[in-house]
């Protein structure tokens, strides 16, 4: 309170102070311009003066108002239509993920004129496009996006070619991944000729692509695994399926590409030595048994060691019956000794051979030896059952069925005729 009493006191002394200078002299200032002249006291001047300076940044800052407002409602109606945009686009995305196809395509498109951004409009585009069955509007959007962001051409690329890849298009997304200037530099390049490569059976272009893969990393350590074991396996398989005459030297040069730890593999063992037998090499055929079997013991190369046709059939099967003694159980040997004696015409030797094998796995090959070599022998009733039941055996999906107890009487069986 007495602050303000204070201030008061001294502004009424200011006040006091500046009447009485005006009275003791008032002053003088005289404004002309041309033939206009004004006259005022000093006092009146200077207050004048004071409200045209008060009077000109009113108006200032009034205009500086008005064009910032202006600035400022374009900025909020630019603003808005983004928003809007956005909230297009994420709705097209929703029915894209949905499903949708035909109304993600049209949110999406409707977000694109105001999209500082369109290149993921015009691609959801394309790809609605595509599962619509439409390849035109997906090469109009795909061409759109790539104008909308010329640093996005070789990813636009990539989705071209993924999207020929789902339709089946083959030939033609291999053209676009050709085109490119280094699509292999691009994991999903590699990715997408993968996928086409394994679609043709190009097995020999993706042994190729196999280093890449494994130095990029694309595959798991088993999925790479099974693709290579895949790739080779059909490779050699290739090698001898052209003609009635299959090139053992084809069957060798693939042979030969195969990576050393993929040669260890039960499967790409048997795979090779089969089509050796098949090619009639017989000889490398042995060697590559005999080998791999001083390195590991495989049941499905003694298996075929019995197919094996040497000049020396003697020293064959006393070189398989040295391995009785390590495995005498095992089902495979027995079923390769009894072939092996009946390819020496001991026939009571196979018969044994054949039976133990039957003992310990019972399978449709080893009943249709049995049957073969019983018929021979003069044993038909015995080879029958054998047949009958290999048959059995080999066609094990035969549904629950009721069968006759016994035959029917002599009477009736007459009766039916």
């Amino acid at each position: 309170m007495r602050r303000i009493f204070t201030i008061v006191l001294i502004a009424l002394l200011l006040g006091v102070g500046v009447v009485a200078l005006i009275e003791t002299d008032p002053g003088y200032v005289l404004v002309a311009y041309g033939n206009y002249t004004l006259e005022s006291s000093l006092w009146v001047g200077l207050l004048l003066l004071f409200a045209f300076v008060l009077l000109t940044y009113l108006v200032m800052r009034l205009v500086y108002r008005l064009i910032g407002g202006q600035r400022s409602l374009v900025s909020w109606l630019g603003t808005r239509k983004a928003h809007h945009a956005s909230r297009l686009t994420n709705r097209g995305l929703v029915y894209f993920l949905e499903g949708h196809w035909q109304r993600a395509r049209r949110q999406v498109l409707r977000g694109a004129s105001n999209n500082e951004a369109p290149l993921i409009n015009y691609l959801l585009a394309a790809r609605a496009s595509h599962h619509l069955q439409e390849p035109g509007m997906v090469s109009q959007y795909l061409g759109a996006a790539a104008d909308s962001d010329a640093t996005a051409v070789d990813a636009l690329e990539l989705v071209d070619a993924e999207i020929k890849v789902h339709a089946g298009q083959y030939e033609q997304a291999l053209a676009v991944l050709d085109n490119m200037s280094d699509a292999g530099r691009y994991p999903r390049g590699l990715e997408l000729r993968r996928a086409v490569y394994t679609a043709q059976q190009d097995w020999d272009k993706l042994a190729g692509l196999l280093p890449q893969l494994r130095k990029r990393k694309l595959l798991s350590p088993d999925q790479l695994r099974d693709l290579e074991s895949s790739c080779y396996r059909n490779l050699l398989q290739q090698s001898v399926a052209s003609g009635d005459a299959p090139s053992v030297d084809d069957l060798h040069g693939i042979w030969q590409r195969v990576p050393s730890d993929l040669k260890r593999e039960d499967e790409m063992l048997q795979a090779y030595t089969g089509l050796l037998l098949r090619a009639g090499d017989h000889a490398t055929a042995e060697k590559v048994i005999l080998r791999a079997l001083k390195q590991q013991w495989h049941p499905a190369l003694v298996r075929q060691f019995g197919y094996v046709e040497k000049a020396d059939l003697p020293k064959q099967l006393a070189l398989a019956e040295n391995w009785l003694s390590s495995h005498p159980e095992d089902p495979e040997l027995l079923l390769c000794l009894g072939r092996l004696s009946a390819r020496n015409k001991l026939w009571g030797k196979a018969r044994d051979y054949f039976e133990n094998s039957y003992r310990l796995q019972r399978s449709p090959e080893i009943c249709a030896e049995l049957g073969r070599l019983l018929t021979g022998l003069g044993e038909p009733k015995v080879a029958a059952a054998y047949f009958r039941e290999g048959l059995l055996l080999s066609e094990s999906g035969l549904p629950q069925l009721p069968e006759p107890e016994k035959l029917l009487p002599l009477s009736q069986r007459l009766a039916r005729s």
